[in-house]
């Protein structure tokens, strides 16, 4: 790939600017090192101590050119990280949304009263099964590993749908909570594939672009029905229940 071409070339020329700062600065630490101390007898042979490196590092003489060049070269030997690396951190943050999510849908759809909020979770259950194996070709085209990393935000999302399952269990407004948590799960879900998108676009991944387009189109499509089934449906039934 071009970018990673780029990222290579980038990666050589740091190497060499390393290699050359550390023998500048080993060459002017030997020609400024100068004998430390002389031997008390003067029939001996003259002497030279030569400083440590801890010495260096402590000799208010040599000690902050010591210290500097050490924390230059670190400072050069950390990656910057790019456009890709973004992508490729979000990408393993929505792989593990998803699998979280595919836990979570049996136990939403089994808690769910109404028939067809049920059929709903069961439906999206399918349709997350393939969005999965989505992600992971969108990580088969950049020869990515499909790897997930965790997600505070989601795991966050699912907390919230576990509460209302406990609360409210048995309750006229449970099936009212579990399509509102359902829904914060889509929103999250919209708001990530659309960013993956975009920069897919921008690093020139077509394939990943097709493959996150089709899972966004579905996440879109879902939450429409759900706010469709709130309306006429679950959300009455909450408010009939609670006048009754």
């Amino acid at each position: 790939m071009a970018a990673g071409a780029k990222n290579d070339g980038q990666g050589g020329h740091l190497s060499i600017a390393i290699v050359v700062a550390s023998l500048i600065g080993f060459a002017v630490l030997v020609i400024q090192v100068r004998p430390l101390r002389r031997t008390e007898n003067k029939n001996e042979p003259r002497k030279m101590n030569r400083p440590s490196g801890t010495q260096l590092r402590n000799n208010s003489r040599y000690g902050w050119f010591y210290r500097n060049t050490i924390q230059q070269l670190e400072a050069g030997m950390a990656k910057e990280k790019a456009l890709q690396d973004l992508f490729l951190d979000t990408l393993k943050d929505i792989y593990f949304a998803e699998k979280k999510i595919l836990s979570a849908l049996p136990k939403m759809a089994k808690a769910a009263q109404s028939p067809k909020l049920k059929a709903a979770f069961e439906k999206h259950l399918a349709e997350t099964d393939g969005q999965v194996e989505r992600l992971e070709q969108v990580f088969a085209s950049i020869d990515e590993t499909p790897k997930g990393k965790t997600c505070d935000a989601i795991m966050g999302i699912i907390d919230e749908g576990k509460e209302v399952m406990d609360e409210y269990k048995g309750m006229p407004a449970l099936d009212a909570g579990l399509l509102a948590a359902a829904q914060a799960v889509e929103h999250y879900e919209i708001s990530r594939y659309g960013t993956l998108k975009t920069w897919a676009s921008e690093l020139g991944y077509k394939d990943a672009v097709k493959l996150l387009d089709a899972t966004l189109k579905e996440e879109k499509a879902t939450d429409s029905a759900l706010s469709q089934l709130a309306e006429s449906e679950v959300n009455r039934h909450a408010e009939t229940a609670q006048a009754a």
